[in-house]
């Protein structure tokens, strides 16, 4: 997608942060946006922003965990603009740090509930409604540096972070002959909110094995501050939806450290000492499966 004039942006998390960083960099190249948030008082003070900057501005009050509310945000979208969304921002998120080995079910049903399971439900909710609208469009996901290597003070979050990659992957190859691409950002350290990210913590949930207080609170504010601006983030973003590409990493001191993880896992694979052919034919059985060229996926093969 090289023209955002009149297109139609929904982000989740877009009061603050990142997505409010998304709200400005393409309400300003001329889509119309909608911020969908948890926090209604956040979202009055976006749209209002927006607004002032000429920009046509929505505002929707969702929790990306709740499904029957996602779909009534998705008719909501239609009816105020006429049309679904072309542009799809899946960039609320949330963290909490903590040992590995305390983290509760409830840690792990906040944070990988949040971070992937709402992305699921965005992708689950807008992309039938992106297709049949025979629009071109395009989505981003925001996952992390986090995402692509484990971390034993923020296991869930990287978990649900890796989960998110490897779910864009598969839904950019599913997704390419209905025009429609398929972006995942990956940044580390950005200006954001989500230091206040536990006050949003459902008290059903029961307990944490983190402890998270104003003193922690304000110690991830203090690492935060440093991070990237959000408008700068996002027009990272709008230059790779612009060119195609599947993982957006602007973050060029990071290729070393990845370059050296991805090794490890690349070295892990056992050199072939016999059969060489026959090795070769099963991993290509596997990659056809795995990409879904095999002959069993195709319409014909399951018509039959």
């Amino acid at each position: 997608m090289q023209d955002f004039n009149g297109q139609v942006a929904f982000i989740t998390g877009g009061a603050s942060g990142a997505g409010f960083g998304q709200a400005q960099v393409f309400g300003r190249a001329g889509a119309k946006i909608v911020i969908a948030d948890l926090r209604a008082e956040a979202i009055a003070k976006a749209v209002a922003a927006l607004t002032a900057e000429g920009i046509t501005a929505h505002g929707i009050v969702l929790d990306i965990t709740d499904r029957a509310a996602y779909a009534r945000a998705a008719v909501e979208v239609e009816a105020v603009f006429g049309q679904a969304p072309t542009l799809l921002f899946n960039t609320a998120g949330v963290n909490s740090f903590g040992p590995v080995e305390q983290t509760t079910y409830g840690d792990f049903d906040w944070l990988i509930g949040v971070n992937l399971g709402g992305v699921i439900n965005g992708m689950v909710t807008f992309v039938p409604r992106m297709i049949a609208s025979g629009r071109p469009g395009h989505i981003v996901t925001c996952s992390s540096l986090g995402g692509l290597s484990g971390s034993a003070l923020c296991a869930p979050y990287s978990a649900a972070k890796a989960a998110v990659i490897n779910l864009m992957e598969s839904y950019s190859q599913g997704l390419a002959k209905h025009h429609i691409g398929v972006s995942v950002i990956c940044p580390a350290n950005i200006k954001s909110n989500i230091a206040e990210a536990t006050k949003t913590r459902p008290a059903d949930l029961g307990p944490s094995g983190y402890v998270a207080n104003d003193d922690t609170i304000a110690s991830l504010h203090s690492i935060h501050r440093h991070g990237m601006e959000p408008v700068e983030l996002a027009e990272w973003t709008k230059k790779g939806i612009a060119n195609g590409d599947l993982y957006i990493i602007p973050y060029p001191e990071a290729k070393d450290q990845l370059r050296a993880h991805f090794d490890k896992i690349v070295d892990a694979v056992l050199p072939v000492e016999a059969d060489p052919e026959g090795t070769k034919k099963r991993v290509d059985a596997l990659m056809e499966w795995a990409t879904g060229s095999a002959k069993v996926f195709t319409p014909a093969a399951t018509d039959a």
